[in-house]
């Protein structure tokens, strides 16, 4: 199993525009100035509350499989918002989801106070298997992240802020529609 080892928060620079490309992807601006993000091949659009900063990692496989990780990132508000995919190389057994996401949670726990995240819900997102999990960091930032794993694609949102709940967190996870 493999997951990502990347941390994922960088700031971005909002522009105004009603539908634009930028690295890849496209973004249309509705009128509260929210984009949507249409993730690599169409696989997803996300809401983000102005235009993420994109980047593209090399990344490699527990087998040493080179892969990419596409990850776009935007702090605004006093939070940061960050979703990140991959499609996995065959070497990944996917057949057993949730032992995947289980391996990301784990992993990412480390970031974490304690090690542990404070809840992980298990369920189901555009026919896929799901994790979202909540957690706290050293400094007192809250963590809320929900990752996603349909077929041999990965989908990951993250979002840290003073609290992992609230509008604009609950509005972007909301948000996630997996083509």
């Amino acid at each position: 199993m493999i997951l990502s080892r990347r941390v994922f928060l960088a700031a971005a620079v909002a522009l105004p525009s009603l539908a634009h490309a930028q690295g890849g992807h496209l973004y249309i601006t509705p009128k509260d100035k929210w984009v949507r993000v249409v993730g690599v091949d169409n696989a997803f659009t996300v809401d983000m509350p102005g235009i993420p900063d994109r980047k593209v990692l090399n990344d490699v496989s527990a087998r040493g499989t080179p892969f990419v990780l596409n990850s776009d990132s935007l702090a605004e508000g006093g939070n940061s918002y960050v979703v990140q995919t991959a499609l996995y190389p065959a070497d990944v057994d996917t057949r057993q989801p949730r032992a995947v996401l289980q391996a990301a949670l784990d992993v990412r726990a480390q970031k974490l106070a304690g090690g542990k995240w404070s809840t992980a819900n298990w369920r189901e997102v555009g026919g896929a298997t799901a994790v979202e999990s909540t957690g706290a960091l050293a400094n007192g930032s809250q963590l809320r992240q929900l990752s996603v794993l349909k077929g041999q694609r990965f989908i990951s949102l993250a979002f840290l802020g003073p609290t992992a709940t609230g509008p604009d967190a609950d509005r972007f996870f909301r948000s996630l529609k997996i083509q």
